[in-house]
């Protein structure tokens, strides 16, 4: 019986990561998608052949380097829900096209970050055009839900594009952080959202580090009681707070202290996550979280009856047209675009 009860010991704690990644209160999902897509056609997609045979809808099968995930013409997620929580997108390599139920329209890529919070009902489509009619079409992008509290929930809804000049970046010998949210280098930044469990002392760090081989980090502690991990996404070999580890490896930060990472032979990439948890009993069900079983039954219901009525766009796969750059665009007229557009 004691073996069953003993409390685990040491620095860290590593369990293996794929596409998809274990996360805890106050995170509940986090994804990484990276293809290896080619050339785009005029339809901004894969030529015929090379989808030809694969289960289009639900394709996370990579196959010639790359997936089609929902998408069966252009690669992504066509129209879907979004409920009581905030989601934080980097498109660290290739565009993310974007059309939602509230007339906000899109492109961002390369470094842009886009925040939304569908705090109240939320649908929207997010595609991976291949805009690249010459060349192939690779992508990096990563995807984290930072949950909402429940007294946030129901509120306004709200869709911010950083673009990539604007986030925060600090830098050392031999390594890049891009601080998405919280304080890291000198570095800050938060959800430019008004609903967000980041804003206040809750010390909630969103952070990517890129790390040269043989590079050293350091990385302060957390808030007191805050949840950290570490996720180890791509390179080789290096050493975490004096324990060996290998890459596509989530690291549990047991100790609320200071965490040295020395990377190994290869270019490494690493995310942090952490965050005071927030601690209330909530209920879920696919893209919905709320308060009680009987809300998220209620809003699955409300989805199901209005989802496709209060769609403006049409299709709900829909791209931006061949050439478009990156840009937001909001019901009222207003657009933004990065300064070097």
């Amino acid at each position: 019986m004691a073996l069953f009860s003993r409390k685990p010991t040491g620095p860290v704690k590593v369990t293996r990561i794929g596409m998809h990644w274990d996360t805890e209160d106050p995170f509940i999902f986090a994804s990484h998608h990276e293809d290896d897509y080619p050339a785009g056609n005029r339809q901004q997609a894969p030529p015929l052949q090379e989808i030809g045979g694969r289960n289009l809808g639900r394709d996370y099968e990579k196959r010639l380097g790359y997936r089609m995930y929902h998408g069966k013409v252009v690669p992504g997620f066509p129209m879907h829900a979004h409920w009581g929580y905030e989601t934080i997108t980097l498109a660290e390599i290739g565009y993310v096209d974007h059309f939602d139920n509230m007339g906000i329209e899109g492109r961002f890529g390369f470094g842009d970050v886009q925040w939304v919070c569908a705090s109240s009902r939320y649908s929207h489509c997010e595609m991976y055009p291949l805009a690249d009619q010459e060349n192939r079409n690779p992508n990096d992008i990563t995807q984290i839900m930072l949950n909402l509290p429940n007294e946030m929930k129901n509120g306004e809804n709200s869709v911010n594009t950083v673009w990539a000049q604007d986030v925060k970046t600090a830098s050392g010998d031999g390594w890049t952080a891009k601080v998405i949210c919280g304080s890291f280098g000198g570095e800050s930044a938060t959800s430019p959202s008004g609903l967000s469990w980041s804003h206040g002392d809750n010390g909630v760090r969103i952070v990517r580090f890129a790390m040269e081989p043989g590079s050293k980090l350091e990385i302060d502690p957390a808030v007191e009681g805050a949840s950290r991990n570490l996720y180890f996404v791509s390179g080789k070999d290096a050493t975490v707070m004096g324990v060996p580890v290998e890459a596509e490896n989530r690291l549990k930060i047991l100790e609320n202290r200071e965490v040295s990472i020395e990377n190994g032979g290869e270019p490494s990439v690493f995310w942090l996550l952490e965050g005071r948890p927030i601690g209330q009993k909530m209920a879920s069900f696919g893209p919905v979280y709320l308060p009680t079983l009987k809300e998220v039954r209620a809003g699955l219901d409300e989805i199901r009856l209005n989802e496709y009525d209060e769609w403006p766009w049409g299709v709900i796969d829909r791209a931006q047209p061949v050439g478009t750059g990156r840009f937001i665009r909001y019901p009222d007229g207003t657009e933004m675009r990065p300064p070097e557009q």
